[in-house]
């Protein structure tokens, strides 16, 4: 039941945004006939070929509409917040099962995932399963060589997916060094991750090979903000409560460690040190190898967002348990009222960032709907149009057209060369507006529709000038969010 809600959470109003750049590089991707993808994926994104061609046969059965692509990454958080939840029921009551369902259901880089055409949501899903398994081996280790089976076949999906969820092999590593029962597990854990990689060797070879094409990673500059609140939580507000929260689980099992010890006694399966593993070690491996490998950009630490829910949910049990042994006389109460109450409060601070998430312009402010409906309501058959080119391809207005050709059905886009199904690349390639000029593609056309990248006051003015040259003269200029779109007459 949790993982329908966390499934409806993330796909309601994931249609409102419009695509963005990452989302176009799947979409496209995922268009292409079979042939050109295979000749794209050895050129560029062989790290997400195992997604694009997934997404390639969804869209040939649901169609092609920014819902029916956003619509697996929301079953994918449905799925994820379904393995939280049983893996919060193994080590916990119900209640703090349905507690820890919930928290995940609306951390904000979930729901982010859950309306993204991209794989994200299936790195969380993944490493989800990943973590079920270790449960199961940490419940049940007499039982274990079946798990460990599935944890190789678990984790070299997930390097086809996602090349950096190989790290969550280093995560069970830990664990296990870590947790005195599980030592002799070492040999079978070993074996099976070395099994995965070996069978994921294609797609790590192509990713060393395309490295360049992340390479601009390296030269960025990883702020606080961005990992304390950009990573998993969304905005300041949400992000100071989970921290408090996670907080307080860490300290809460440092304790527990620190009695059993004194104690001289087994502490029993515990699942914080694997939560923790797993929230902390793949991202700080990724921002400690930023500056050589170009390896960090916040959307990797999807990944590691079931974690954080899952120590927030323990935070808000400590806090029960803690308040009911301080308070005897109340401590009922406490103990039924406070994981309710404290669930409630993440709620309410994870709708105004859902909410936010689901604006006409969240993705990356890009406003390709926009620039659809005025092409569509305005322009008249036989109209030419051409597209900003100095913008980078992320955000080049372009995409507009080529993720929703049907809005631009009365015009000819005039400088195209090879579209994206013809290249070997996800983007099109284009003729400079001299050169198009003089191959005839404005021969006959009377009116130019012109779609520049514009922020702020700040408007490109790619081609303005040739224009003019040619005899065209601007009579209309039409702004929107992130674009200005402006008609050229002769």
């Amino acid at each position: 039941m949790l993982g329908v809600f966390g499934a409806a959470v993330s796909v309601i109003g994931s249609w409102i945004p419009s695509l963005w750049g990452d989302e176009a590089a799947s979409v496209l991707s995922a268009r292409r006939p079979l042939g050109s993808l295979f000749v794209m994926l050895a050129h560029v994104d062989a790290v997400h070929g195992l997604s694009y061609f997934a997404l390639h046969f969804w869209i040939r059965i649901f169609g092609t509409t920014p819902f029916a692509e956003r619509f697996p990454s929301a079953i994918a958080i449905g799925a994820t917040v379904a393995g939280v939840t049983w893996l919060a029921s193994r080590f916990g009551s119900l209640r703090f099962a349905a507690c820890a369902g919930v928290v995940t259901a609306v951390i904000p880089q979930l729901t982010f995932a859950g309306e993204e055409v991209r794989a994200y949501a299936f790195d969380a899903l993944l490493a989800t399963a990943i973590a079920v398994i270790f449960a199961e081996i940490l419940r049940h280790p007499e039982s274990a060589r079946r798990w460990w089976i599935a944890y190789g076949i678990v984790l070299c999906a997930g390097i086809y997916t996602f090349l950096y969820l190989g790290l969550m092999f280093g995560v069970v590593g830990v664990a296990l060094w870590l947790t005195p029962p599980l030592r002799d597990q070492w040999r079978p854990w070993l074996k099976s991750s070395a099994i995965a990689v070996a069978c994921a060797l294609p797609v790590i070879v192509f990713a060393v090979i395309e490295r360049n094409q992340i390479a601009f990673l390296s030269t960025r500059t990883i702020t606080l903000h961005e990992v304390g609140v950009s990573m998993w939580f969304g905005h300041v507000s949400f992000a100071l409560a989970a921290w408090v929260l996670i907080a307080v689980a860490v300290i809460g099992w440092v304790r527990d460690l620190r009695r059993a010890r004194s104690d001289a006694r087994p502490l029993g399966p515990h699942f914080e040190l694997f939560a923790v593993a797993w929230l902390v070690l793949p991202m700080g491996i990724l921002i400690a190898a930023t500056p050589v490998m170009a390896g960090f950009t916040a959307r990797y630490a999807t990944m590691s967002a079931p974690a954080a829910a899952l120590l927030m949910a323990y935070g808000i049990r400590r806090l029960a348990r803690w308040t009911a042994s301080r308070w005897s006389a109340r401590g009922r109460v406490a103990r039924n009222w406070l994981p309710v109450t404290a669930t409630a409060v993440v709620v309410a601070l994870a709708v105004p960032v859902w909410a936010s998430q689901r604006s006409p312009y969240a993705m990356n402010h890009s406003d390709w709907n926009q620039i659809s409906a005025r092409i569509a309501a305005e322009a008249r058959p036989g109209d030419g149009i051409l597209f900003d080119h100095s913008a980078k391809p992320s955000r080049r207005p372009e995409l507009a057209m080529d993720t929703d050709p049907a809005s631009f059905r009365n015009v000819t886009n005039l400088a195209l060369h090879l579209p994206y199904a013809e290249n070997t690349l996800w983007t099109d390639t284009v003729y400079s507006v001299h050169h198009a000029a003089a191959i005839g593609r404005f021969d006959g056309v009377r009116r130019v529709w012109l779609v520049e990248y514009a922020t702020g006051a700040r408007v490109d003015a790619w081609g303005v000038r040739e224009l003019a040259d040619l005899g065209f003269h601007r009579t209309r200029t039409l702004r929107e969010h992130s674009s200005a779109i402006s008609l050229y007459e002769r």
